[in-house]
């Protein structure tokens, strides 16, 4: 937000993107400017924030009345749908060369095409720990996240599986937090996680950001990242956010940003999947 003077008026200038488009508007503020600017900011933001809450509230009624009319049977070839999909883009933006096909065929029809051994266990793996946490209510703990990422690398990194990291990483230009301080800031994660009153779509935006910067783990952070954020969703009735491995370049760039900067991302991003279940 800025402060604009226009002649002999001051004005409050502010800029959102409104379906695909940057909507920019002034607010009057008068010869000049009042004591309270922080506070006029502070309820131009809980405004925008309440007409976001409504756009994810709008989606997350459609999609329950959507998916009570549908047969159970239906509602399992669709979780299986939804497995196969999101297996797929998360194992290739981590580097499987495994395609969208061979993922169905390794998962469905047991076929095992002509690639690397690890791509395609950890391939049938991942399908198979994400169906599992669709039907389950689990809420998030160590205990379940530190599962989730045995489930995940048991048989193909057990030097690392089901335990957090007792090493330094680096991830690009990004060094994570020392290992010895990865135990104390997942504690206060998790305790940040069970005490917000933020809605779950925000919520899951702010918690993967925050996984990932503290990388808990060895290996697998963004696997085990995006699990958590759309069991999150999921479990608070709301539909999932499959990150695609052609937008993983936007992705990236966001999780370099200020958790803001990435929140806005997310959030962006969730309106434009599910843009139809809220106009």
């Amino acid at each position: 937000m800025n402060i604009i003077k226009k002649r002999e008026y001051y004005y409050l200038r502010y800029s959102f993107r409104n379906e695909g488009k940057v909507t920019t508007k002034d607010v009057y503020l008068g010869k000049e400017v009042p004591g309270n600017i922080e506070e006029i900011k502070q309820k131009i933001m809980r405004e925008r924030q309440k007409q976001m809450y409504q756009k994810f509230e709008k989606i997350r009624t459609n999609f329950q009345k959507e998916w009570k009319k549908s047969p159970e049977s239906a509602k399992q070839r669709e979780k299986e749908e939804i497995a196969i999909a999101f297996t797929y883009n998360t194992e290739a933006i981590e580097g499987s060369t495994i395609t969208l096909e061979e993922t169905r065929e390794i998962v469905v029809d047991k076929i095992a095409p002509n690639k690397s051994l690890r791509d395609i266990k950890e391939t049938e793996v991942h399908f198979k720990v994400f169906l599992n946490m669709l039907s389950k209510k689990e809420s998030i703990s160590k205990t379940i996240l530190l599962q989730w990422h045995k489930d995940l690398f048991g048989e193909t990194k057990p030097d690392i599986a089901g335990r957090y990291r007792d090493f330094h990483v680096r991830i690009g230009g990004y060094i994570a937090p020392d290992w010895q301080d990865v135990e104390k800031l997942m504690k206060e994660f998790l305790e940040f996680f069970r005490q917000s009153k933020l809605n779950p779509v925000e919520l899951a935006a702010r918690t993967h950001y925050k996984f990932e910067k503290i990388h808990p783990f060895g290996d697998g952070n963004g696997r085990v990242g995006r699990f958590l954020m759309n069991h999150l969703l999921w479990r608070n009735g709301y539909p999932m956010l499959i990150i695609e491995y052609k937008k993983r370049q936007s992705y990236y760039k966001a999780l370099r940003r200020t958790e803001d900067g990435f929140v806005q991302y997310f959030i962006r991003r969730y309106l434009s999947v599910h843009k139809k279940r809220y106009l």
